[in-house]
């Protein structure tokens, strides 16, 4: 799957943002700074928070993935050991490490024109630098960075089907679908 849109620019969050965010979290958003990537289905489905909470928590996950149809058949990716082929790869592959840490340097980057925090300086997300841990994550960096920036949200881009094919993650209108997404 390559989302026709990919990068897109930051929008500010609206209040039919927030909104729709609330469906697919089951929870208030917080601390949104952008709608940092739109699904094909238009709604919100990557996030940019705020490296501070409103509530002063550091948060270094800049880009929260919320689509809940996106976020399932990444699980099923990871349940299905793909995390465990990429970190071998990780570990044997010069090149594709060094990739890796420039995905690290460039989410620390991107974060920093949004606030330094002291408590997460160095720290990114999904298991950056030196492995992979969390593909939720590096696909919501990905979608929101573009392609080329984060090697392995790449990959894990290309594996997901087309989870907006059959409607909205927000709006309570979804038919099944036959991969489960």
């Amino acid at each position: 799957m390559k989302p026709a849109e990919w990068p897109q620019q930051p929008e500010p969050v609206t209040e039919a943002d927030a909104a729709a965010v609330r469906k697919q979290l089951g929870r208030p958003i917080r601390g949104a700074h952008a709608v940092a990537w739109r699904c094909p289905c238009g709604q919100p489905a990557v996030i940019e928070t705020e490296p501070r909470l409103p509530d002063g928590t550091p948060f270094p996950t800049t880009y929260y993935l919320t689509c809940p149809k996106a976020a399932s058949a990444i699980g099923r990716l990871e349940g299905g050991g793909v995390m465990k082929d990429m970190n071998e790869r990780l570990n044997a592959d010069p090149d594709l490490a060094a990739r890796h840490r420039a995905a690290h340097e460039d989410y620390l980057a991107r974060r920093a024109k949004l606030g330094d925090v002291a408590e997460i300086a160095g720290i990114s997300a999904g298991g950056l630098p030196d492995r992979v841990k969390c593909l939720h994550a590096l696909v919501g960096h990905s979608l929101a960075a573009g392609p080329g920036v984060s090697p392995f949200g790449d990959e894990a881009i290309d594996m997901l089907p087309e989870w907006w094919q059959r409607g909205s993650c927000a709006t309570g209108h979804t038919e099944p679908q036959e991969d489960g997404a």
